[in-house]
């Protein structure tokens, strides 16, 4: 294996992703993975640019950093890339009001949007809220569309908490595209776009950056 100071020859910044990579959640908060505390630090002491680019979608920015700097990381909410913040500037950028079928936890991150009169449907990973009733009116809302649109925050199968795997955000995507027969924007990895927002806030070019 080549040394380290070969592979990053070139290299300005890292693409670090957070759940499943710094730390595995669960419901007294999680726990750091073994070694990334450490690893995050000795990246921050280096030449190498950082930003933290995920797809978490229960919690806002916010409560995210607050979580992770809880855990020991060194992090601050301006180095975190998340889709439901860059999904919030594009609905307002194209005029869209969204129908959110999401966790109470990331609402908050969509306050400034009108909400008036759907004329999309934003899903991202709502846990619980993943009722019957629930999927069943964010399909009705793209189903009554003339040109339906449904942003989805992430396309993810599955992720891993501290009790086991948990079913993630793309198999409701999937039921929604099916059953109108549509296809989602995706807000989040693993669209190109969302990993060219993070360069850019990096101001790094995508054959510097490493993930």
């Amino acid at each position: 294996m080549a040394a380290w100071g070969e592979r990053l020859a070139g290299v300005r910044g890292v693409l670090l992703d957070i759940s499943g990579v710094l730390y595995d959640g669960g419901e007294d908060g999680g726990s750091p993975i073994p070694g990334s505390v450490e690893a995050v630090a000795r990246l921050k002491r280096s030449r190498l640019k950082v930003r933290f680019c995920t797809n978490e979608s229960q919690k806002s920015r916010g409560n995210l950093v607050g979580l992770l700097r809880r855990l020991g990381f060194d992090i601050s909410e301006g180095e975190v890339t998340a889709p439901a913040p860059a999904a919030s500037l594009i609905l307002k950028e194209r005029g869209l009001r969204p129908h959110l079928l999401v966790h109470d936890g990331v609402r908050s991150e969509f306050d400034q949007n009108d909400m008036s009169n759907p004329n999309c449907v934003v899903i991202a990973d709502a846990g619980e809220a993943f009722s019957y009733q629930n999927m069943n009116k964010a399909f009705q809302v793209l189903m009554e569309l003339e040109n339906p649109v449904l942003i989805s925050l992430g396309k993810g199968r599955y992720y891993k908490e501290t009790s086991g795997l948990m079913l993630d955000v793309g198999a409701y995507t999937k039921a929604l595209e099916y059953a109108c027969g549509i296809e989602a924007e995706v807000v989040g990895k693993p669209s190109p776009e969302y990993f060219r927002s993070a360069l850019k806030e990096m101001a790094v070019e995508a054959h510097e950056a490493q993930r």
